[in-house]
């Protein structure tokens, strides 16, 4: 655009050059050579125009649909927020009843409270978590986080020996990794 702009400007100082060598004594030979240049450079104005209103059509089209693609992904995210929520209400329905009953029993507490725990495990497996499996593995800084090493002269070195906190992971990706001990002989 720069340059169609160039060749207008280029084209109108033509003219005026044109004009100032003669300015009153035009011959009939000057007229027809003006009228050309004159429409070309309404010609070169006009789609120079026709380009810049082709660009700012594209550039609101373009944040149009930048818009709309941060409003989706909001969307979407609430979406998936709400059905996790929805999976986790059966959990703590029961963490109310057991809050509510009455504690004579430690056993059967104990039973119900891992009950629940084994319950909440498997909506967050549903949901896409998994545990990074760490014990007697290989140490990848992608999955685990050394916190401490130790010798072992029975384990290789750089195999985790101790999962200090689990890692998981959803869907492939890391959420957190697991904090462990590497073997450093």
């Amino acid at each position: 655009m720069e340059e169609m702009q160039r060749e207008i400007d280029e084209a109108e100082a033509e003219i005026e050059a044109g004009a100032e060598e003669a300015p009153e004594a035009a011959s009939s030979e000057e007229a027809p050579a003006e009228e050309p240049k004159s429409a070309e450079v309404e010609a070169l104005k006009k789609e120079l125009q026709e380009k810049d209103d082709r660009l700012k059509r594209l550039q609101a089209d373009f944040e149009n649909f930048r818009r709309r693609t941060n409003k989706e992904r909001e969307e979407l995210s609430a979406v998936v927020t709400q059905e996790l929520l929805k999976d986790m209400l059966p959990i703590l329905d029961n963490f109310d009843r057991a809050m509510a009953a009455e504690q004579k029993d430690g056993e059967a507490f104990q039973k119900g409270v891992e009950m629940l725990y084994q319950q909440f495990k498997e909506t967050l497996a549903k949901n896409g978590l998994e545990p990074i499996e760490a014990e007697g593995k290989k140490f990848d800084p992608n999955f685990h986080q050394a916190v401490m090493r130790t010798a072992d002269p029975d384990k290789e070195d750089d195999t985790v020996s101790q999962v200090l906190q689990m890692g998981y992971q959803a869907k492939g990706r890391v959420i957190r990794p697991a904090m462990v001990q590497v073997v450093a002989n």
